[in-house]
Parts: C-alpha cells; sequence; structure tokens
C-alpha cells in the first residue's frame, strides 16, 4: 500500500492471556484498536481520525514517547530520532503503529507497536512501546525483523507485581497492510522457562465514522475496562497467593536493544 493510499484502520479483535505457573490463571476479553500509517497521515491529514483533538475517540501524539506534541513534529518526530540513536537511518518507508486510542479523553496503553518499514516496503525494525499502571515506560527496540519470526528481548522493565524482572519476552508479530487481520503475540519466560502467553489479534478496516459508532457502541468504555480488567485480574492472583514482587528502580536506559 503507498503512501498515498494509506488510510488510517480499525482492528476489532481479542486479547489473550494464559499464566501458566505457579498458579494458573486465564482471560479473553473482547478489544478494538488504531494501525495508524503516521508518514501517510503526516503528509496526506488525518482524513476520519480526530488527532490531537477532543472527540469521543481520538489519538494524541503526546501520549507517545517523551511525550511531545504535533508542534515539535509529534510522535513520529520521536519515533525517528529514536532510531536514528540507535544507528537505524534507513527505516525511512511507512511506520505503521497498532496502539489503543483515546475515549472519552482518556487512555491507558499497556503495549503499542511501531512496525517500522524501509522505503522498499520491508519491516526494518519494532519498537514495542510499554507501559506499566504506575505511569512508567520503557521501549524494546527489535533490530531486522521478520513477520511471523520468533524475536526475543531480556525483560527489564517491571509490568506486573507477580512477575519478577528476569528472563525473556518471545514476540511473534503478523501484520502486512493488504491483510485484513494482525496478531501480535507475547509470551514471557522467567529463570525456570514459560509463565505467560499473551496476544491481541483483530480484524482490520478503515477508521470511518461508521466504524467508529461501531467501536463506542460496542465497548463504550473501554479505557476503564482495560484498567478494571488488569486489576481483577491482579486480585485473583493475590487471593490465588501468586508470589508478589516489589517494584524496582527503573532501567539504566530508556530503549532495550
Amino acid at each position: 500500500m503507498s503512501a498515498a493510499q494509506a488510510v488510517a484502520l480499525i482492528g476489532f479483535g481479542q486479547v489473550r492471556h494464559r499464566r501458566l505457573k505457579p498458579v494458573g490463571n486465564r482471560f479473553t476479553y473482547g478489544t478494538y484498536f488504531l494501525m495508524l500509517p503516521l508518514r501517510s497521515l503526516q503528509q496526506n491529514g488525518p482524513g476520519a481520525l480526530a488527532r490531537n483533538r477532543r472527540a469521543m475517540l481520538s489519538f494524541y501524539d503526546s501520549d507517545h514517547g517523551d511525550g511531545r506534541g504535533p508542534e515539535q513534529g509529534g510522535a513520529l518526530a520521536w519515533l525517528d530520532q529514536l532510531l536514528q540513536e540507535q544507528g537505524i537511518l534507513d527505516a525511512t518507508g511507512e511506520v505503521w503503529l497498532h496502539t489503543y486510542p483515546r475515549v472519552l479523553g482518556f487512555s491507558f496503553k499497556p503495549v503499542s507497536f511501531w512496525y517500522c518499514h524501509a522505503a522498499d516496503a520491508s519491516l526494518r525494525a519494532v519498537v514495542a512501546e510499554v507501559n506499566n499502571t504506575f505511569g512508567q515506560r520503557h521501549c524494546y527496540l527489535l533490530d531486522r525483523p521478520a513477520y511471523g519470526q520468533e524475536l526475543r528481548a531480556d525483560k527489564v522493565f517491571h509490568v506486573s507485581p507477580f512477575c519478577a524482572v528476569e528472563g525473556s519476552y518471545r514476540f511473534r508479530l503478523m501484520f502486512t497492510p493488504a491483510q485484513d487481520r494482525t496478531v501480535a503475540r507475547i509470551d514471557y519466560d522467567d529463570a525456570q522457562g514459560p509463565l505467560l502467553e499473551t496476544s491481541v489479534s483483530g480484524r482490520l478496516e478503515p477508521l470511518t465514522q461508521a466504524s467508529t459508532r461501531h467501536a463506542l457502541w460496542h465497548y463504550p468504555a473501554m479505557t476503564w475496562n482495560v484498567l478494571a480488567r488488569i486489576h481483577w485480574q491482579a486480585l485473583k492472583l493475590f487471593f490465588k497467593r501468586a508470589p508478589f514482587f516489589g517494584k524496582p528502580a527503573l532501567p539504566a536506559s530508556f530503549v532495550t536493544r
């Protein structure tokens, strides 16, 4: 899909989570998310996307990266700077951002995926931008990835008080603009082996007034539901006597490569 043709997409699908040990826990729930071609939107305008303005469903650049707004180039300028600082100079093609929107002005984004392509449309890098419920943020940079390939990164950032900061993540990401589905899977292994299996997947369609209404009608309080479910699952783990780990210091670097 060329820059002139790429439009903002919305995905409708499911979040899945399965804990394997030392106590079992699993859940699946419906969700929706945005898939945004940021270079195309910068060139052609936001289209049906409410960007950096109040709306029932909107996207704000300042919700990502270092919080810079559109007057500083927005989230795309932050991403380009991050890649350049990491020595990645050829990710000049489309950047697709898989993220949750703001709903009624509020948002919580457990993880956002930046799919960074080269000029020939090949996947050059992926940035997994992770937020925890303590208001902290960290990025995992996956260099020279491939869709469908298992990618690994050491876990250095505290997310859940029921998981230690040790071990590694296994990423498997599948998305192409020409298709109408996407899957992002993250499994976590602690020092003894597999502990968590998680994924978010969905069917993609253009973001329009009709698809926006569908999202708001079927998931009217998605942001609050995400936070409520996180805390409900934490409460269940607490009563199941899962091991509890305090919040450690932040990693020395904002980016783990």
